[in-house]
């Protein structure tokens, strides 16, 4: 392969996003953000500084000079390792909130685009293909059934943050971001009309990931013929 894509990955809470997105990246050899880690590490440095999470321009402010670090294993605010602390039903709860605000939206999709401009990146999000990249050249959208969804959200360590939650309760909770992505007015949570849909409800991973990286190299073959 030699063009460097990027790849958008949309969808809600517990479709796969992130093993997807993550295993995409490692087979092509892609830098992989989550940009859902970047409003989390928003709403978590807006609860360290005492700022209140409908103080729209103070978020902004806090946005936009924070050093947001987003790898592969660590996400770090201005060299602070956050990578557990964000991963907790409250900051999901925070970046819910964050992410409805226009102001901190618009901030941190500047910090995105600024990371994939160069290509060669796996990006995952809630509005990746419709709002950072909407000229993406693989836009992938993955669903699965609202059952299934929250039987991995209750499965998965990294968002336990300590709290064994029942099953009804992680689907009520999926149920509500679902709402309040769906539903805010800056850049809603929706796939992308040219974006392939994958519903993930009883594929294995392996199959999904097969999937993106066939797309993602039928798309490397029309960027490298003649007026691609």
């Amino acid at each position: 392969m030699t063009s460097k894509l990027i790849v958008a990955i949309d969808g809600p809470s517990g479709v796969g996003k992130g093993t997807v997105a993550s295993r995409v990246a490692s087979a092509l050899g892609y830098r992989h953000v989550d940009t859902g880690a970047m409003y989390r590490a928003v709403a978590w440095a807006a609860a360290e500084q005492g700022i209140g999470l409908d103080e729209e321009n103070r978020l902004a402010v806090l946005a936009e000079g924070a050093v947001l670090d987003v790898s592969e294993t660590r996400v770090a605010v201005n060299g602070r390792d956050v990578t557990r602390a964000i991963r907790t039903p409250a900051i999901d709860r925070g970046a819910a909130v964050v992410a409805r605000l226009p102001r901190v939206r618009a901030v941190l999709v500047a910090k995105q685009q600024a990371m994939g401009a160069g290509g060669g990146i796996v990006m995952e999000g809630r509005d990746i293909g419709t709002v950072v990249f909407p000229s993406a050249p693989v836009k992938i959208y993955l669903d699965a059934a609202a059952e299934e969804r929250a039987r991995r959200r209750a499965s998965d360590a990294a968002h336990a943050g300590g709290n064994a939650l029942g099953l009804q309760e992680i689907a009520s909770e999926l149920a509500a971001r679902d709402r309040l992505d769906t539903t805010r007015a800056t850049s809603p949570l929706v796939a992308a009309p040219d974006a392939h849909v994958i519903d993930t409800t009883s594929l294995p991973i392996d199959a999904v990931v097969a999937r993106v990286l066939e797309l993602v190299r039928r798309a490397d073959e029309r960027q490298r013929q003649p007026g691609g």
